[in-house]
């Protein structure tokens, strides 16, 4: 009898034991669960934080796209609806003009840093922004086809655009012309300080001393107030900031891909 009632209580204790360890391994998966969970959402947040210009700059882009072609623009003699390549040939040259600073900027730093980072940096700015520019160039050709009667009248703006890419383009040779990386840091560095201004220059200053077709130029009358109505600043400035941010984008991969690169040849 005491036997029966012993194997009855270790049985009732395994089970007791048995529901304790069940209990436990639910618990302790709900606490992984949530953990995770946690975890995810925390990467999630993180990863937004870090990408959310980029979202923006899609989102931006997109938008100048589809509102570029659907809203309407002034009714103006010889643009007609040619107008709303204002939404992608100035931006263009916006974005060129802001990763040009950032490649002065880094270049500035290099020479005082030393570092390949920053000399890294500077060149692959260049590599986006003359993307940009050589984009700027093209949608400038089309845009002029249409109002001028031809791709390419040799108008100032268009010869001092061209010009100025050019200077860029010297720049890239440079580079691949000296050997000795210290070297090619510094001398690319110096080049790239002075072909900012005059890049500048040959932009914004040149043309508007000289009979010009283009607007704002040569005592042509930009765009102002009454031919940028509100609609079409509605599509212009977003579509400033996005292609900007694409072209951070683009440069920021380019950095990336070229650091990769240069860490396996060290390797």
């Amino acid at each position: 009898m005491g036997n029966l009632q012993n194997i009855h209580s270790f049985k009732t204790l395994s089970f007791e034991i048995s529901e304790l360890l069940n209990y436990g391994m639910i618990e302790w998966a709900i606490c992984k669960t949530f953990t995770h969970s946690k975890l995810t959402h925390s990467k999630l947040y993180t990863n937004m934080k870090k990408t959310w210009w980029k979202i923006l700059g899609s989102v931006l882009v997109v938008y100048t796209a589809i509102a570029g072609m659907l809203l309407g623009v002034p009714h103006l003699a010889i643009l007609n609806e040619t107008i709303r390549n204002l939404y992608f040939h100035v931006p263009m040259w916006f974005a060129m003009i802001v990763l040009f600073s950032i490649s002065v900027f880094y270049s500035v730093k290099s020479l005082s840093s030393k570092s390949e980072i920053d000399d890294l940096r500077a060149v692959e700015s260049v590599n986006a922004g003359i993307i940009f520019g050589v984009l700027g160039l093209i949608t400038g050709a089309i845009w002029a086809k249409y109002t001028w009667g031809q791709f390419w009248s040799f108008d100032p703006k268009q010869n001092f655009a061209a010009i100025s890419i050019l200077l860029y383009f010297a720049y890239l040779i440079l580079r691949n012309a000296i050997d000795e990386e210290q070297k090619r840091a510094k001398l690319s560095a110096i080049y790239n300080i002075f072909a900012f201004p005059m890049m500048v220059v040959l932009l914004f200053v040149l043309p508007r001393l000289k009979d010009s077709l283009h607007p704002g130029n040569g005592g042509n009358p930009g765009f102002n107030s009454y031919d940028l109505d509100s609609r079409m600043r509605m599509v212009f400035y977003p579509a400033c900031l996005g292609w900007i941010l694409i072209g951070y984008w683009v440069y920021s991969i380019r950095f990336r891909i070229r650091s990769l690169e240069n860490k396996k040849q060290h390797n």
